[in-house]
């Protein structure tokens, strides 16, 4: 029996209009949370978050990641606390370096990036906490009674250990195998530390068909940047030599063996799909968190069926 959380995630690029849908309607299905996320371009996190949690009434949301640079750590404090005070206990507030190519192309990104986000969770949280840095504090008016949890959003292995020391938990980007699971935990190297884990998600009755739709949403993973996520895995250099293969990242989604796209995507059958949150769970991940493929409000339905 599954023993984690089960999430989903709000595409970022989903219409206006089907915000609240989607919200509500993950929130009627039975998900335990709802995750934002803030990319260069598309909408801000804690205005989504906000509005997600003014439509639902129960459902736990994230915030996955809000970039340290492009926020004072005061006013960053300023928004979470005012999310815990008015939905106490529902909120989850990611934190990271954000994408360097972003961050460099808006002149947010640091000179020292693992000091200036190890400098500005501790002052979120000091201040969450009704203390004072620098001369600033919050008004004991705004000081939230349950501030809510920092977790850091990072991949890299000295940012890992600095989520260890100075946050809550780790939101750990997709893929996330349990091999990649445990391989970030041994770099965290921290005690009751929460691990959310984002994964592209497809659950169908045919696990084939469900795979098939989940290839085009990895087309990404074979990139640099994702190298942590995939060192650990058992086929590793396998993998790298079909991506030096393949033209583009479409090629190697297409030619990736239907056995690596059901390690890299929670995608199958609901049986599948449940067994592998399972393996998840023992592999220490506490929130497996679904990225919808396709429509997302009718993809909602099809990934409930692990809740079952």
């Amino acid at each position: 029996m599954t023993t984690c959380a089960i999430g989903v995630m709000l595409p970022r690029d989903i219409e206006a209009t089907r915000v609240a849908e989607f919200a509500v309607r993950a929130e009627e299905l039975g998900f335990d949370e709802l995750w934002v996320v803030e990319d260069l371009g598309f909408r801000g996190g804690i205005a989504q978050a906000t509005a997600v949690l003014a439509l639902t009434e129960r459902i736990r949301v994230g915030i996955g990641i809000l970039p340290a640079g492009a926020r004072n750590a005061a006013f960053a404090a300023m928004e979470l606390a005012t999310l815990a005070q008015l939905f106490p206990g529902r909120v989850d507030a990611g934190i990271g370096h954000g994408m360097p190519e972003w961050m460099r192309s808006v002149g947010a990104w640091p000179q020292r990036p693992l000091r200036a986000l190890e400098e500005h969770v501790t002052t979120v949280r000091a201040l969450l906490a009704g203390g004072e840095v620098g001369g600033v504090r919050l008004d004991a008016t705004s000081v939230p009674a349950d501030p809510p949890p920092l977790l850091l959003g990072v991949r890299g292995p000295k940012s890992l250990a600095l989520s260890g020391r100075v946050a809550e938990g780790t939101v750990l980007a997709e893929p996330v195998a349990p091999e990649y699971a445990r391989a970030a935990l041994g770099q965290i190297a921290a005690s009751d530390h929460r691990v959310v884990a984002y994964n592209v998600g497809v659950v169908a009755a045919d696990g084939a068909a469900a795979r098939a739709a989940a290839r085009p949403a990895l087309a990404a993973i074979g990139e640099p940047d994702w190298a942590p996520h995939i060192a650990p895995l058992p086929f590793a250099a396998e993998f790298a030599a079909l991506r030096a293969r393949c033209a583009d990242g479409a090629e190697f989604a297409r030619a990736m063996p239907d056995e690596w796209v059901a390690q890299l995507a929670l995608a199958g059958t609901a049986a599948e799909v449940r067994a592998r949150i399972d393996e998840l769970a023992a592999a220490g991940v506490h929130s497996s968190v679904f990225i919808p493929v396709g429509d997302p409000v009718a993809a909602l339905s099809s990934l409930a069926a692990v809740l079952e």
